[in-house]
Parts: C-alpha cells; sequence; structure tokens
C-alpha cells in the first residue's frame, strides 16, 4: 500500500483485494491474538493536575468545569487496584500481551511498567498524555514522540518498538514515526484484519491495525452492556475468523484498558474470553511486536 492511490486522497479502499497473503503463524495457529493493555492513568487531562480542563471519556456522566475529584478517582483506580487483578488473570492464562502505554503514566506509575517487563508483557508507546494528535504541528509532535520513548526506555530500560495514537493522528505522524528509525509498527489504523505496509519516504512500513469494536471501550459507549455481552462478542469474532482461516488466516486485536475491565463485575469477562481462546489450537496470542517480526520474516515487504 502506497501514500497516495489518488491525487485527490491517501485513503485505500482496496487492501488486499481479497487476496491476501498467507502469514503461516506460528504451531499452524489460524488467528494471531493480540491482546493490548491501554495504560494511559496519569495522563490524561485533569484539572487537579493543572491541566486547563477534564478528560471528557468516561463513564461519569456529569462533568465538571473545575476541579473534578470523581472522575481523578476512577482513573487512579486503574493503576491502584485493577492493574493487579488484570496481570495476574493474564499469568493464571500464561498469555503474553502488549501494554499500550502513555509516557506521562509510565514516568507517574513506573512500577507499573516494571512489572509489565517482569511478567514478559510488551511495553509499546501510546503518545505522551492521553491525546489526539490531529491538530499537533510537526515540531510539537516530533517532540512527544522522541519524550514518550525516552520515559519508557528509562524505565524499563527497553525502547517501545510499536506505537499508536489515541484515535486521530495527524498528517505527519506515520512519517515522524519512520524518521525516528526504531519502531516496528504503528497501529493506527482500523482498516483490516491483517497486517500491511504502507510506504512511507520511501520506506515500507508496517502497520498493525487495532480494533474499536472488540475492545472493553463499549462498557462506555452502552451503559447496560455485560460482561457476558463483551465476553459473547469477542468469542463471536474469533470463531469467525477462525472459520474464515480455513483459507486465510487473521489477526485479531482485543482492546483493554485498566479502569474498564480491571473492575470486578467485568474481569470475569475477561477470564471467559482468555479460557476459550487461550487452549484453542486455532490462536497464537502474542504481543504485537511478535506478530510484527513474524510477519516481516514470513511476508517481507515488497522492494
Amino acid at each position: 500500500m502506497s501514500e497516495a492511490k489518488h491525487p485527490l486522497s491517501q485513503r485505500d479502499f482496496a487492501g488486499y483485494r481479497g487476496n491476501p497473503p498467507n502469514p503461516r503463524w506460528p504451531n499452524g495457529a489460524r488467528v494471531a491474538v493480540s491482546l493490548v493493555v491501554n495504560f494511559e492513568e496519569g495522563s490524561e487531562f485533569s484539572i487537579n493536575d493543572g491541566d486547563a480542563n477534564n478528560e471528557a471519556i468516561y463513564e461519569v456522566v456529569h462533568q465538571l468545569k473545575g476541579p473534578d475529584s470523581c472522575i481523578d478517582g476512577h482513573f487512579e483506580y486503574g493503576t491502584r487496584a485493577a492493574w493487579w487483578r488484570i496481570m495476574d488473570l493474564f499469568d493464571a492464562h500464561g498469555v503474553k500481551v502488549t501494554v499500550s502505554s502513555c509516557g506521562r503514566a509510565v514516568e507517574r506509575s513506573p512500577e507499573l511498567a516494571r512489572d509489565a517487563i517482569a511478567r514478559g508483557h510488551e511495553v509499546s508507546a501510546h503518545g505522551w498524555r492521553w491525546q489526539s494528535h490531529a491538530d499537533m504541528d510537526e515540531a510539537s509532535e516530533r517532540e512527544v514522540i522522541a519524550k514518550t520513548v525516552a520515559a519508557i526506555e528509562r524505565v524499563t530500560g527497553q525502547r517501545p518498538v510499536g506505537w499508536h495514537t489515541r484515535s486521530a493522528t495527524s498528517p505527519n505522524t506515520r512519517r515522524l514515526l519512520v524518521e525516528d528509525g526504531g519502531f516496528l509498527y504503528d497501529s493506527d489504523a482500523y482498516n483490516d484484519d491483517l497486517p500491511y505496509y504502507h510506504e512511507v519516504s520511501g520506506k515500507q512500513h508496517l502497520v498493525l491495525p487495532y480494533a474499536f469494536d472488540t475492545n472493553d471501550m463499549q462498557y462506555y459507549n452502552a451503559g447496560r452492556f455485560s460482561g457476558q455481552d463483551f465476553a459473547d462478542y469477542v468469542i463471536d469474532a474469533f470463531e469467525w475468523l477462525t472459520r474464515e482461516s480455513d483459507t486465510s488466516p487473521k489477526m485479531m486485536s482485543i482492546g483493554l484498558h485498566l479502569r474498564m475491565i480491571g473492575r470486578p463485575g467485568r474481569i470475569g469477562a475477561l477470564d471467559r474470553i482468555l479460557a476459550h481462546i487461550a487452549g484453542n489450537s486455532a490462536a497464537w496470542i502474542a504481543p504485537r511486536a511478535a506478530i510484527a517480526r513474524h510477519w516481516k520474516e514470513v511476508v517481507p515487504a515488497e522492494k
């Protein structure tokens, strides 16, 4: 896939045109499953932290223009209680995941990022603050990327090789990631069930698409969305992709957030999902960096 398919647009509606490559996932797996834990707590906007406004997207309906200890507390729950519940569950099922981490969250709770590394998970980059990059100027965005990488590397001892922007990117984001030179992949796409290469500044850059539907943010979007609803939806998606993979292996992303899935009434959904998928020979559960490295080895970019 190239940067421009038409002089008026950079969009690509064709993709693999119904003929995707076979990535030959390890051990004959049919679906590569990527569990992504978004570690954002402490990077959200909060007047109590000196910001001009509070984070506006969450389950709390009543939002204040001044300091809001209520919404602050919901985010704090993620690092105080939910982290340990989620990570212990991953250990119980023997799965490794990607912890998509905002630099400021890592800086404020470094013990959590180190815990992720100690348990064998990938720590990738999710921006400095939990914010869109859509309106950032190039110089500011370059600084944000460098600052995020430096914070994660300083705390964990490992440089992040993956990037995901909160929602919309700027026109410069992907080019800046490529220019940085240290990124194996980005996840700033929602347009496919398989990784693909995208030409950026004459280089073939790997994109691992993400997903919002198999994502626990649906608890926010649908107030009566139960744990069983979420488990059923994710398992249904996995089963359908497995069915399609008779002829075309696929990749599946499951997006999680500490303050969402980590609640006692919701963690059971993740337990049911893992019980169904982790013991299934059709699944290869792996961090995104491992999926990216495998893809590059088996499906090399065109010259």
